[in-house]
């Protein structure tokens, strides 16, 4: 018990000195300070940590040659532009390609858009918002825009002025697919992203955990036509949000969560007219995967790919995904994660084009919900699994790129806890 509470203990305090580090990391980024003294964190390395990795042999090169995105998820503990600037440099260090960004309230939105802006903090300026892209253009990263188009958005229908268009009164995540209101503010959000952003060639529409759907009443009352499904209702309202916004970008390509199509048989995905409108984003971030040639998550790719859509994406985490609560990141899970996601790789059929794969590090499980871990934290998990997959294998190559990254210094003996630990 003595040992528990004494855990808990410097958990609290690493995470009060992380989260200071954080929010108070300077606003300016000086070329001088070649070190990115913000950006780099000391490496606490258990000697159970990952040690089994080490010794696996380098795996399925499909994975390895697709390009790694970083999602920075901004709608919780959001960083300063310097020390977000400082991480972009980072990342490319470590081996990532691009960015799948998701500003959600902390975009520079104007006209009746504007008090979707964050209060709490201010959203990144338009100038913030180039210099992020010229960041990530020196360093040959691609960014991806991420807006939520029908699922979470919480900081939208938060505001009374937008009440009407959710689904039903009581939840804020679900959008009216009904209310023509709703399609004007979904491509108000889109046009404004994407013409901050001319150089992205892909938009990311989310369209993930669409609880309340179907449960409003003029959801109601349109499935009540017999003929009509929930399957339905669902891909009218992305293939909608999908042709709206390629009206305008006719060569932008789109990307959508596939949890909300998992239930659906290749035959309704075909015939609703999705295929060839949006690529499927695959996320698991469980540790354990089913991973042989039979194993669901294969199988799944392998539906999707029957239905027309054989151009998809994989969606690993680094951190955010244990517990809504979570503050300490556990590498060893993370890795563990991407570990899997090699073997599943190996496993796909020719006929499947991996497009990519997105490491997710969520801020926050939604909008309203309490931080889990923060970005400071979860940067030896981040380092570690960019590497797995850079490596195809946590490696010893891929081990020796973390620590030389990130720095290191040996404490003592760590076993019981499993875990890697940032300290400023």
């Amino acid at each position: 018990r003595t040992a528990h509470i004494q855990k808990r203990i410097l958990n609290a305090k690493l995470i009060l000195v992380c989260s200071k580090y954080f929010f108070f990391a300077k606003r300016t980024f000086s070329p001088q300070n070649s070190d990115r003294a913000h950006a780099k964190c000391t490496f606490v390395r258990s000697k159970y940590d990952l040690s089994y990795a080490i010794s696996l042999p380098a795996m399925d090169l499909s994975l390895r040659s697709c390009k790694k995105f970083v999602h920075l998820d901004l709608k919780g503990a959001p960083p300063r532009i310097g020390y977000l600037i400082e991480l972009i440099q980072l990342f490319a260090d470590l081996g990532a390609n691009g960015l799948l960004v998701e500003y959600e309230d902390m975009f520079p939105y104007e006209g009746e858009l504007k008090v979707l802006q964050s209060t709490i903090q201010p959203p990144y300026s338009r100038e913030e918002i180039v210099s992020i892209q010229d960041a990530a253009n020196s360093r040959g990263l691609e960014i991806i825009p991420l807006v939520q188009t029908f699922g979470h958005l919480e900081f939208v229908l938060k505001h009374e002025v937008f009440r009407d268009l959710r689904e039903v009164d009581y939840c804020l995540g679900t959008l009216n697919p009904h209310r023509d209101g709703g399609d004007r503010l979904v491509q108000d959000m889109l046009q404004q992203i994407m013409k901050l952003h001319p150089k992205s060639t892909s938009l990311h529409i989310g369209a993930d955990e669409v609880y309340m759907l179907g449960l409003g009443d003029e959801s109601k009352q349109w499935l009540s036509v017999p003929g009509r499904s929930g399957h339905q209702l669902f891909l009218s309202h992305v293939i909608k949000v999908a042709k709206g916004i390629q009206e305008s970008s006719p060569n932008l390509k789109l990307i959508m969560w596939d949890d909300m199509l998992r239930s659906m048989s290749p035959e309704t995905i075909k015939e609703s007219g999705l295929v060839g409108l949006v690529q499927p984003m695959l996320w698991d971030y469980n540790p354990t995967l089913d991973v042989d040639n039979t194993g669901k998550l294969v199988m799944l790719m392998e539906r999707y790919t029957s239905a027309g859509m054989s151009q998809q994406w994989a969606a690993s985490s680094f951190k955010g995904s244990t517990t809504v609560h979570t503050c300490v990141t556990s590498t060893q899970r993370h890795v563990d994660n991407h570990l899997q996601w090699l073997k599943v790789a190996s496993s796909l059929s020719a006929d499947i084009e991996l497009q990519g794969i997105a490491l997710t590090g969520w801020q926050r499980y939604d909008h309203l919900s309490v931080l889990c871990e923060l970005m400071p934290v979860g940067l030896p998990s981040l380092a570690s699994c960019l590497q797995t997959l850079v490596h195809g294998g946590f490696t010893e190559e891929a081990q020796k790129k973390v620590v030389k990254t990130l720095g290191t210094v040996d404490v003592g003996d760590t076993e019981r806890y499993r875990t890697f630990i940032v300290m400023p």
